[in-house]
Formats: C-alpha cells, structure tokens, sequence
C-alpha cells in the first residue's frame, strides 16, 4: 500500500524515534509498504518518520543506481533500530534531496564513513563501518530518525535562500507526483 509521505512542518519530522520490539505489529507489512511508497515517490531512502511513524526504521534501495555503481545491484535492505555511533573521513559536500521536501536540492556536507549499529528484517544484529554513497544516504535517512533533516546542515545563507520554499510548503502550497500530508 503506498503511504502519504509527510512534507515539512509535520511535528513527527522533528521527534526523535523509539527503538522497536520484535513484536511490533505489521513490521513486515509496513516495510514492504515503505518499499512501495518510496518506490512509487522515485526515491531511494525512506525513514519512518517520514509516513507519520515515530520509531527507527528505514528504507534504502540503491539498485536503481547500479548503472554507475555496480556494487548496488539488488541492494535493497531495511535498516531497524539503527544508530550511528561514528562519522568519520573526508567531509564531502554533495546535493541531496528528500521526499519530505519536494522541489528541494541543496549541497551538504557529510562524511565519508561511518560505524552503525542495526537489526535487518530477521533481527540480526549488524555492527558495520559502511563507506561510500551508501554511507551518505544512511546518514541522510538515520538523520530523520534523530528529528533532523538535511536543511538543518545548510549555512545561514543557504537556509534564508530557501525561506520561501519552506513557508509555502507549510501553508500545504507544493505540487508532487506523490502522495503528501501537509500541515494544511
């Protein structure tokens, strides 16, 4: 089932998510209604917090990349109860985008490695140094589960510049091929 993705303004954005349980209910089904949603949005990350959920689970599929970078071929993985204990390397600045902030783009910098912790979907623990794109979407998605979002890297500049785009975004003024949840 595809889900409205919340835009900018939505007070879950801005909350830290809960760790969850084995038990949680529907785990499986949401994360395949996560992979859906975010396929339909074309992107390749989703958090949850970003379909209107408070708790740590992500989305990341890099297959539709794997024309220039072989090494994503297939990749699709859920991400739960992750956490980044390290960012590490070079600090790069690349343009990032989000599906909670249609229209968008803008040039972040982040580093190059980084050490996570996670569960897979079987709730297998993973304790990984992950390097490369791969590292520059997780901190973009597990930034959303720590109530952040990549405007809030920008400089003072940058962030006066997109003023107007984030204020008609609050006033529910934004066009999108995907289902949104404005705050109006």
């Amino acid at each position: 089932m595809i889900l409205p993705i919340y835009l900018y303004g939505q007070p879950v954005l801005r909350k830290v998510a809960e760790d969850i349980t084995p038990d949680y209910p529907n785990l499986k089904e949401l994360i395949a209604n996560m992979y859906e949603t975010m396929d339909q949005a074309d992107g390749v990350g989703l958090a949850a917090p970003q379909i209107g959920l408070p708790i740590r689970v992500v989305t990341i599929d890099l297959d539709v990349l794997s024309e220039d970078f072989p090494e994503y071929k297939g990749f699709r993985r859920a991400y739960i109860n992750a956490h980044i204990l390290e960012v590490s390397g070079e600090e790069v600045s690349l343009e990032e985008g989000c599906l909670s902030l249609p229209g968008i783009h803008e040039s972040v910098r982040r580093g190059t490695k980084i050490h996570v912790k996670y569960m897979d979907e079987d709730w297998q623990e993973h304790d990984e140094i992950v390097e490369g794109y791969l590292a520059r979407v997780m901190q973009h998605e597990f930034d959303h589960l720590e109530g952040k979002m990549f405007i809030d890297r920008l400089s003072p500049l940058r962030k006066q510049m997109i003023k107007g785009k984030l204020g008609a975004m609050l006033k529910g003024k934004v066009r999108c091929a995907y289902r949104v949840k404005t705050l109006k």
